[in-house]
């Protein structure tokens, strides 16, 4: 049977349950890449990380002030980082994933739409690794400490990156969730 769909400005058609469950799941396998998952001690970390991320309800994550961001984040975190493998259950890794999968959300029109997540996009992080921080750390020589890595990155350590990186997307009129994938787009190769 042919349905007929209007579209306009204002609003597009919502795809089916079953088709932003199958988009959620697609999201959730390239935000977790082999590479996003490399050197951090432990095999197995691929598949469990797209389970969690493919069944997480973004809307827990839908909050219209910073504080509010930040806990559900935290605590979201948190379980991400229990569902990894013994050996991969580091913080940093947890939210870099998150991170990730967060801001491909964001990109994906009608999980976007779905979730109602970007009325959080000024609050969300940019992911960190050795890539972003580097380019955090370059705009910030003097204030930053070496970067740990992904699997040391500390709560408290990645809150003083994410405040430099806020500053730098500021001064080029975004938000800092942003910068991730303008670094990663200038990268040549």
């Amino acid at each position: 049977m042919n349905r007929e769909r209007q579209s306009t400005a204002d609003a597009s058609p919502t795809p089916p349950p079953d088709l932003l469950r199958i988009h959620q799941v697609r999201v959730a396998r390239i935000a977790v890449s082999v590479s996003a998952t490399r050197n951090q001690g432990v095999r197995g970390i691929v598949n469990p990380a797209r389970s969690f991320l493919a069944k997480l309800d973004c809307r827990r994550l839908v909050r219209r002030t910073a504080e509010g961001y930040a806990r559900a984040l935290e605590e979201v975190t948190q379980e991400f980082k229990g569902a990894l493998p013994r050996g991969g259950r580091s913080w940093g890794l947890s939210r870099k994933l998150l991170n990730i999968f967060l801001r491909d959300v964001l990109y994906h029109h009608y999980l976007r739409e779905s979730s109602g997540l970007a009325v959080a996009e000024a609050f969300m992080e940019v992911p960190l690794d050795s890539i972003s921080a580097g380019r955090i750390k370059k705009a910030f020589p003097r204030q930053l400490s070496p970067w740990p890595g992904v699997k040391a990155l500390t709560p408290a350590y990645s809150a003083v990156l994410q405040a430099r990186a806020a500053e730098l997307a500021a001064a080029h009129g975004m938000e800092r969730v942003h910068l991730d994938a303008i670094w990663w787009g200038a990268r040549e190769g």
